[in-house]
């Protein structure tokens, strides 16, 4: 919302009341509590007929400070709350001084000024990184709405940008915009966002989390243009600031707060292919596709089932359609034994025609208005109501149908919507509606995850999930929403996965090609590069199919090329989804997220890093013109084998079977030696390769197992123009090509050949020292 009205004025109609002066400060266990009022109240006639805010100041967890400010506290609190991780008995440090009040928490600390001008200071080590002064915090009357609200700005410093809020398709960088934290149906061409989640964090190096399930406003250097203003409906706000220093400290705080994403199966990192979404299919058609699939040897790994393997007007009741698919049971098993896995299309919702509608009323398992009487509306299907999740019997009737599919060999669920939910309601709970409309997200995700990890297993499980809340990046993976079939929508998607990313979002996918209409097959060509290399891939679209032959035949050259080599990156990128799963940093990485001394890449979002050591620059033109821009170091093509200097940009002209696909020095990458699934031993035949190794530098490679954990682990240090190699653990038949090495003169332990990228090294046991 915006208070202000320029710099002098405040909006028609508001009050605002402000905490001015601090009146006491108690320690109450590990909190500090700050009582200030909006005046001097020192002599006592001036403390009557007057507010007073209370303050509470804590830390859930180490590194973390939260701030709640009170006014009136006897408000009804029906929730929900976000599940936070939070600890008991975190070790903090207070002074109460004649100066100040402070608590401190790790290196992070928030001190309250005394005396005559209000200060809310947050300090890393000492040194301020954020806070407000005098009347930039407080409460707001609105004589217009007859509502109340708090507000806080925290303040922005010369060159700070913002990131996060969730999944946005607007510019990365979130300085000068305005967000309301409220989930919508909104496709990826609007300001609207599927997936709000009210956590931002700046290149200083800190985050912030408002701690509210319902609508969070946000003024993000707009209304002031020094400052990121959030406001909320009521009569409190919760917030916490999280330190860093750096964007991944303050991603891997986040998540240890609020979850940390699962680390989805291997096969999931494979090539997905649906029915699309309202074209026609029966079995034939689908085995029509698969079977092309095999004929023009395209790998392929998962087989997608979009709605309407249920009957029209019935979404959703987990009943196949007889004439469509008269023997689901069957069909699935055919097409199990060619290898696939299967995923079906879910929601939330349910339309009136179907025959378990009226059980489901009569059972108060769908969302009721005030009157008693169910919401409906004709939105997406005729007479549609929606399943009440904090009812436990309904959760139970929903997951048996879920369970029902997986016993017939489903093995997991796109589950679609989860934003258009109404505050009109009364739920079973008796939950807040305004708190529960975002919040929803998050209990239909993880309602369909616990069903998938008590009859998969939780090393099984995944998702394809469109909207989401704070928390749900624990129930992986998640996709961009409805796309246009064009270049720009394709670069809003990668903003949107950015965007996530930097909002505590470990895996991430888009729809390949586009979904909305039909591109033609260059725009095709590029988004497969783009999606191929992307954590999660998946061909789907509207109203027409996404086989690459549907397009030209190149299209497939360029569908197999690059699917054969997300396959062969395997075991790099399952490392990088395990370190995901272990410290909440992204597969999918907004450059300033890995440099973020490089103010090169505050802005930067036609490109990223894959994981830590590679870099991907999509190409967003038929002609394949692309810029982008490399860091410090030098920098080599993955397969073109050119080296080039970075701390520039470049300019290059790419084919449809290449793109701007980087390495940066210093890395030892891991490749397998299967190009046709994700899911193998990649450990057996693991070809290591050393790019540009400089003197006094080491690289590590960890190559894990299908649960994550490590199972070979090679270092390379230089020394001078020695190079000591060294693995520990399990490996077979391992092999080393120094990128970009014209000669070794020696190796001991091992023999050396050439191959057209360098000198390829094999060694006798798991040690080699080689001599340049």
């Amino acid at each position: 919302m915006k208070i202000s009205d320029g710099n002098w004025l405040i909006q028609p109609g508001l009050t605002l009341i402000h905490p001015i002066q601090v009146f006491d400060v108690e320690q109450q266990g590990n909190e500090m509590v700050v009582y200030a009022a909006p005046r001097d109240v020192r002599e006592r006639t001036w403390q009557l007929d007057t507010p007073l805010f209370t303050l509470r100041f804590f830390s859930p967890q180490e590194g973390v400070v939260g701030v709640r400010i009170e006014h009136f506290q006897g408000a009804i609190d029906n929730g929900p709350h976000y599940p936070l991780n939070v600890q008991k008995d975190v070790n903090v440090e207070m002074q109460n001084t004649a100066e100040f009040a402070e608590l401190k928490s790790g290196n992070l600390s928030v001190r309250v000024t005394k005396g005559e001008f209000w200060s809310l200071d947050f300090l890393r080590n000492g040194e301020r990184i954020t806070g407000s002064q005098v009347k930039n915090n407080g409460y707001v009357q609105d004589s217009n709405t007859a509502r109340n609200y708090l507000f806080e700005r925290l303040d922005l410093g010369v060159g700070e940008t913002v990131y996060g809020l969730g999944e946005r398709f607007t510019a990365l960088v979130r300085n000068g915009q305005t967000v309301d934290t409220w989930n919508r149906d909104g496709g990826t061409s609007t300001e609207q966002s599927y997936k709000n989640i009210p956590f931002y964090l700046t290149n200083r190096g800190y985050g912030v989390l408002v701690n509210h399930p319902e609508c969070v406003s946000f003024e993000i250097g707009s209304e002031k243009v020094s400052k990121v203003q959030f406001s909320v409906e009521g009569e409190y706000l919760e917030y916490f600031v999280i330190d860093g220093p750096t964007p991944k400290a303050v991603l891997e705080r986040y998540t240890r707060l609020t979850g940390r994403p699962a680390l989805p199966p291997a096969w999931s990192f494979g090539l997905w292919l649906t029915t699309s979404f309202t074209t026609n299919y029966d079995e034939a058609t689908v085995n029509s596709f698969i079977d092309g699939m095999t004929e023009r040897d395209l790998p392929l790994h998962v087989f997608h089932f979009d709605c309407f393997w249920m009957k029209a007007f019935q979404w959703c009741d987990f009943e196949w359609d007889p004439v469509t698919f008269p023997d689901p049971e069957g069909m699935i098993r055919r097409l199990k034994a060619k290898g696939l896995k299967i995923c079906v299309w879910i929601n939330p919702y349910i339309g009136q025609k179907s025959p378990v509608f009226r059980d489901l009323k009569e059972k108060d398992y769908l969302l009721k208005r005030p009157d008693g009487s169910l919401w409906q509306w004709d939105k997406w299907q005729p007479g549609l109501a929606i399943y009440d999740f904090t009812n436990p019997e309904a959760c139970a009737w929903y997951a048996s149908k879920l369970k029902g599919l997986v016993d017939i060999g489903v093995d997991c669920f796109k589950t679609d919507f989860g934003e258009r939910i109404p505050t009109d309601v009364v739920w079973h709970n008796g939950a807040d509606p305004q708190k529960m409309h975002n919040h929803y997200a998050y209990i239909y995700n993880e309602l369909v995850w616990n069903v998938l990890k008590e009859t998969v297993g939780e090393q099984e499980a995944v998702l394809f999930a469109r909207s989401a809340s704070v928390g749900a990046q624990q129930f992986p993976v998640h996709w961009g929403g409805d796309c246009y079939a064009n270049y720009e929508s394709m670069a809003e998607s990668l903003r949107g996965g950015l965007s996530i990313g930097l909002s505590g979002f470990g895996f991430w996918s888009h729809d390949i090609g586009g979904f909305e209409n039909t591109a033609p097959a260059h725009v095709y060509k590029r988004w497969c590069a783009f999606g191929l290399l992307s954590s999660h891939s998946r061909l789907h679209g509207s109203k027409s199919y996404r086989v690459p032959w549907a397009y030209d035949e190149e299209s497939c050259d360029v569908v197999r090329h690059f699917t054969e080599l997300k396959c062969r990156m395997m075991p790099y990128l399952y490392r990088q989804a395990a370190l995901a799963h272990e410290t909440g940093t992204p597969m999918l990485r907004a450059m300033m997220l890995e440099f973020p001394d490089d103010p090169a890449c505050d802005y930067l979002d036609r490109q990223y890093m894959l994981g830590d050591a590679v870099l991907v620059a999509p190409v967003f033109s038929e002609a394949g013109d692309v810029q982008f821009y490399l860091p410090e170091g030098r920098w080599t093509h993955l397969w073109r084998n050119d080296e080039v200097q970075g701390g520039r940009w470049l300019k290059q002209q790419h084919d449809f079977r290449s793109l701007p696909v980087y390495v940066r020095e210093n890395t030892l990458l891991a490749l397998g030696n299967n190009s046709q699934k994700p899911d193998y031993a990649w450990h057996e035949g693991t070809a290591f390769q050393l790019f540009n190794l400089v003197d006094g530098a080491e690289a590590i490679s960890q190559v894990p197992a299908a649960n994550g954990a490590v199972v070979f682990t090679l270092k390379a240090t230089r020394c001078g123009n020695s190079v000591t190699v060294k693995g520990e653990g399990e490996a077979c038949g391992w092999s080393l090509c120094l990128r970009n090495v014209p000669q070794v003169a020696e190796v001991q332990g091992g023999t050396v050949t050439r191959s057209e990228w360098g000198a390829v090294v094999t060694p006798e046991h798991n040690e080699l020292v080689i001599t340049l």
